[in-house]
């Protein structure tokens, strides 16, 4: 008796036709009967009924059928068992990236983990900072290029880099004349700020315009950088975003710097702190470097 066998009998006891049976087998069904028929040589008994509503099983037919899935179900236990040992699956490491940062961080990390990547399967995604913070809450993300999110005292967060904040405006603006531009420069222009997507963000503008003793109430709010850039070409309006953005300016766009002490925003590599996955302590302990090597890129 071989599988074979057991495979073309579950398959007519569950099409309940030779002809179905055959089709989904991909055999022809003269071929198919001549297996039954071996089958019941093989077990010494009729395991099927042939009639012209179909097939049906005979007492002893549903019996067999039972210990053949039982057979058959062993054997693919069986085989799944001895590729999971020949194949072993790698493990995964999920990394995540405040959007926009992809481009400085991304290849840097990667190159920390060259040595891994043949070891493992590295996921990426891309989203706001608290939707990063909330997965590495959660666990389906091991580490992430983020903000310093407040009220998760389950992560930590390694210092990556301070981005100054810049003054990001229409190229043709008046204030684009200016080799830096003060606080006060700023006053009664349409001010675009950014939205609570962005809250650690959102914070560090408020508490600038506050410090710095100007007026300005933000004229509208946008929550990516494209809304940022789109809002501030359409309504010659003026905002203040990182540094980072300069990567992203669209050519009606520009930026100057802030005279004077001009406000940073952290970012950071946050991670949860029961996570013990090894490419994490990895990451961790070659974060100096990876630092070293993204800032000389960027000079």
């Amino acid at each position: 008796m071989e599988l074979r066998h057991l495979r073309y009998f579950v398959a007519v006891a569950e099409a309940g036709s030779l002809t179905v049976a055959a089709g989904k087998l991909h055999t022809s069904q003269p071929s198919l009967s001549r297996q039954i028929r071996d089958l019941e040589d093989k077990v010494g008994a009729q395991l099927l009924n042939r009639s012209a509503r179909g097939i049906e099983l005979t007492p002893a037919g549903q019996a067999f059928l039972d210990h053949a899935r039982s057979v058959l179900s062993q054997v693919e236990a069986a085989s799944e068992a001895a590729r999971r040992v020949a194949h072993p699956a790698k493990p995964c490491f999920a990394m995540g990236f405040l959007t926009g940062h992809e481009l400085t961080w991304m290849p840097e990390a990667l190159q920390i983990l060259h040595d891994e990547l043949p070891n493992i399967n590295v996921m990426i995604s891309s989203q706001y900072s608290p939707q990063l913070a909330s997965a590495l809450s959660k666990g389906t993300v091991d580490a992430a290029f983020l903000r310093r999110e407040r009220g998760m005292p389950d992560l930590a967060f390694r210092l990556v880099v301070k981005e100054s904040l810049v003054v990001v405006l229409p190229r043709n603006h008046r204030l684009a004349a200016l080799k830096a531009i003060s606080p006060g420069d700023l006053v009664g222009e349409t001010f675009v700020t950014v939205s609570n997507t962005a809250p650690v963000l959102r914070v560090v503008i408020d508490n600038y315009v506050k410090r710095s003793g100007i007026n300005m109430t933000p004229t509208h709010e946008a929550d990516h950088l494209a809304m940022g850039m789109s809002l501030i070409a359409s309504t010659r309006g003026v905002g203040l975003l990182p540094v980072y953005a300069q990567n992203f300016l669209p050519r009606s766009v520009t930026s100057r710097p802030l005279e004077g002490n001009a406000p940073t925003i952290d970012l950071v590599l946050g991670y949860k702190k029961s996570n013990q996955s090894p490419i994490l302590k990895l990451l961790l302990s070659r974060l100096d470097e990876l630092v070293a090597r993204a800032s000389n890129k960027t000079r």
